[in-house]
């Protein structure tokens, strides 16, 4: 036999139908249909964006009100305004690219550690213009007080925006979190912002702006550590 006429014979085998026993069709279909349910389409993204800054401001506001308005009380109204306006956007940007990540197929406008690397720097340049006291009194002790609340407060805001997303996927979880951990971040910076009453330069500039990495970094090992949980188990029931 040639090979033309094998190559022939391959291209007939290839045209011809090949059936599907219906039988096994009817089967499979009554497998899947006991847990097909009807899926509510999600809110657009400006509305879920929109509740997400709004919970993390909501998050700051309560937190303020159990600890103190001293921050804000002593800013006057320009400080005011240009530090929460950049919080606000900053918070804006991340809530949109957060909605994103848990939205398979949605455009990235720009990578999670581009979002965080501008976003801080420019967290630094408004506080870097504002705040022009260099001393510095219990740098350290003081420091990490302020991280540490900030970084609790986002702990809650974190959580609370993870849930109003619940029904979206994250095909990349780790940039999920890493996205939603920035998110949160902001939270508790506002909320530093309006409690805390220490307007030394550093304090302000390595402090309070470092609860967005700390808290981006947390969040992106949360979803890592959950993900790596989610496979194993799936690799053991396989085994199984």
């Amino acid at each position: 036999m040639k090979d033309r006429e094998i190559d022939d014979l391959l291209e007939k085998a290839a045209r011809a139908p090949q059936g599907v026993n219906p039988e096994l069709l009817e089967r499979v279909a009554a497998t899947i249909r006991p847990s097909l349910q009807p899926v509510r389409p999600l809110p657009a993204t400006w509305i879920l964006a929109a509740g997400l800054v709004l919970i993390c401001a909501a998050v700051a506001l309560a937190g303020a009100a159990r600890a103190g308005f001293y921050g804000i009380a002593k800013m006057d109204l320009f400080e005011r305004l240009l530090i929460f306006a950049a919080l606000a956007v900053f918070a804006l940007v991340a809530a949109v690219q957060f909605v994103g990540e848990l939205i398979p197929g949605s455009r990235r406008r720009v990578s999670p550690g581009v979002l965080l690397g501008f976003g801080s720097l420019a967290l630094l340049g408004v506080f870097g213009l504002l705040f022009r006291d260099y001393h510095t009194d219990q740098f350290v002790h003081a420091g990490l007080v302020c991280l540490f609340a900030g970084v609790f407060h986002a702990i809650p805001a974190g959580l609370v925006c993870w849930w109003l997303l619940r029904r979206g996927f994250a095909v990349n979880s780790v940039a999920a979190g890493f996205v939603g951990g920035t998110l949160a971040g902001l939270a508790g910076v506002t909320l530093l912002e309006l409690h805390c009453a220490n307007f030394e330069a550093l304090h302000i500039l390595v402090w309070h702006t470092a609860v967005v990495p700390v808290s981006a970094a947390i969040g992106a090992l949360v979803a890592w550590a959950l993900h790596f949980r989610a496979s194993h188990r799936s690799s053991l029931r396989a085994k199984l």
